[in-house]
């Protein structure tokens, strides 16, 4: 018979000890309905809504980080060693609101109110994150962190007022280096893991390995934002988790001469800020994938190894050339990304291996690439991609020396364009060249029709978006949303 550790978090300064917590039981369900927390919200239970949004707070390097997360597809066990904070956590024990909670009712933010736990907790993140350390909040960052929350009353106005009229409050402070000290003695005091734990979270890459070994039927996870679907959605149970995300060397981002080197349970929000450095032009392509709390769960290893043909990250990781590295007890072994698929979320990893690593090659000289990632969704933020397409080219004077082409949405697994960049290498960067490699483009792929876009649709958006990467690299800034701005929001 299989158990679980105790799960242990701290809240409200306090350790919640919680026993026989089942593996794939939710942060919300243990909210909810173990600690009687009505404040967090279930509104759609697959992270798109942000009425379910609590705050995560966790050591790294010697500093306490806050990440804003979707607490309804978050396994609970995950939280295991951090700090919780939910909407009932927030006023002072005299009552008085949160600088979060008080610009919300200074600016009128709340209607119905259903919404408002979940914007209030990613006020709060940002609050820690921006305005605790002396950072000003302007219209664009609070659009981009509110990107996970949705509401259907207010019309998004007075929240994004809210956001920064929380600096013009009296300031409210977390006691980090106690909060800190709290985190470090439960970590110390974390009992050894029980040999047939159901939840097996392991803090190294060679005991995560073994792990994989000895239980080959375990179910991975990193953010859980996919699974935790299977969970809400479809109602599966898994007898075991095997969670990657404690393995310190998956945790990493390396810095090399050539290639950066991402663990593969770096979050998507470190992962891209991590990319935007390298490669600026990313940044608003970067802000599209999800909102920030899927973001902050979500983890790039995890988002490559779903190998979902819709995934925002495959066609940008094919683009720039982008490899993984496999482990196993018997070794690791390194592959271009695209050569791990094989057919719809199924992928050449054996029963024993895990994805560890994902290497990028770093950018070369500015003068020499045009780089540009397109999402086409049926909603700005926040949602699923219809057709993606990631466009690499280098340039030697005007000729295309090599073209790198990924996509996503028009197979069953993420693709490269390998005709349409045969069409481009060797040829002018012309307008003849562009209308050429367009119609490759658009019949080098069969897309299906389904709720997001018909077959016809995604091919014609191909070609589009090629002739749309030409007239940007001519300097046409009036062919998309970016050269608009949203002040008057």
């Amino acid at each position: 018979m299989t158990t679980t550790q105790p799960l242990r978090f701290i809240r409200r300064g306090q350790t919640v000890t919680l026993g026989n917590v089942p593996p794939t039981r939710t942060l919300l369900e243990v909210l909810r309905e173990d600690l009687h927390g009505s404040g967090t919200k279930e509104g759609c239970g697959e992270g798109d809504c942000g009425a379910c949004t609590v705050v995560l707070g966790a050591e790294e390097d010697g500093r306490l980080t806050y990440r804003a997360v979707n607490s309804c597809i978050r396994l609970a066990h995950s939280v295991d060693g951090m700090a919780v904070w939910t909407v009932e956590d927030l006023s002072d024990t005299d009552g008085t609101l949160h600088p979060a909670q008080e610009a919300m009712v200074q600016c009128h933010g709340s209607q119905c109110g259903f919404c408002t736990p979940g914007f209030v907790m990613s006020l709060f993140g940002m609050y820690q994150n921006h305005v605790a350390k002396g950072e000003a909040i302007d219209r664009k960052l609070a659009q981009e962190e509110l990107s996970g929350n949705l509401c259907r009353c207010t019309g998004y106005r007075p929240i994004l007022d809210a956001a920064q009229h929380m600096a013009t409050l009296p300031a409210a402070t977390v006691d980090e280096p106690s909060l800190l000290r709290k985190l470090q003695h439960l970590a110390q005091s974390t009992p050894a893991p029980e040999a047939d734990s159901s939840y097996i979270s392991p803090e190294t890459l060679a005991a995560l390995c073994e792990a994989r070994a000895a239980h080959p039927e375990a179910q991975i996870v990193a953010g859980c934002t996919d699974v935790g679907l299977w969970i809400t959605k479809m109602h599966m149970e898994f007898e075991r988790v095997l969670d990657v995300t404690r393995a310190a060397e998956l945790r990493r981002i390396e810095d090399g001469p050539t290639h950066l080197s991402f663990g593969a349970a770096v979050p998507l929000q470190d992962a891209y800020a991590a990319l935007v450095a390298d490669r600026p032009q990313l940044k608003s392509f970067a802000a599209r994938f999800a909102g920030l709390p899927v973001r902050n769960s979500g983890t790039l290893g995890g988002n490559v190894a779903n190998g979902s043909p819709i995934g925002d990250s495959m066609p940008l990781l094919i683009a720039l050339g982008a490899t993984v590295v496999l482990a196993s007890i018997r070794g690791t072994r390194e592959l271009p990304l695209e050569a791990l698929y094989t057919g719809y979320r199924k992928n050449v990893m054996a029963a024993d291996e895990l994805l560890a690593f994902i290497r990028v090659p770093k950018a070369p000289s500015p003068a020499v690439e045009l780089m540009k990632v397109y999402k086409i969704s049926k909603r700005f933020d926040d949602d699923i991609s219809a057709v993606c397409l990631a466009l690499r080219l280098v340039l030697d004077g005007a000729l295309v020396r090599s073209a790198s082409i990924g996509v996503g949405g028009v197979a069953a697994t993420p693709v490269r364009a390998v005709r349409t960049e045969a069409a481009l290498t060797g040829q002018p960067w012309t307008v003849d060249t562009v209308r050429d490699a367009m119609a490759v483009l658009r019949g080098e792929f069969q897309p299906i029709s389904d709720m997001r876009a018909s077959s016809d649709y995604r091919r014609e958006v191909l070609g589009n978006l090629l002739q749309r990467f030409w007239l940007e690299s001519q300097g046409w800034q009036q062919v998309n949303l970016e050269s608009l701005t949203l002040e008057a929001l």
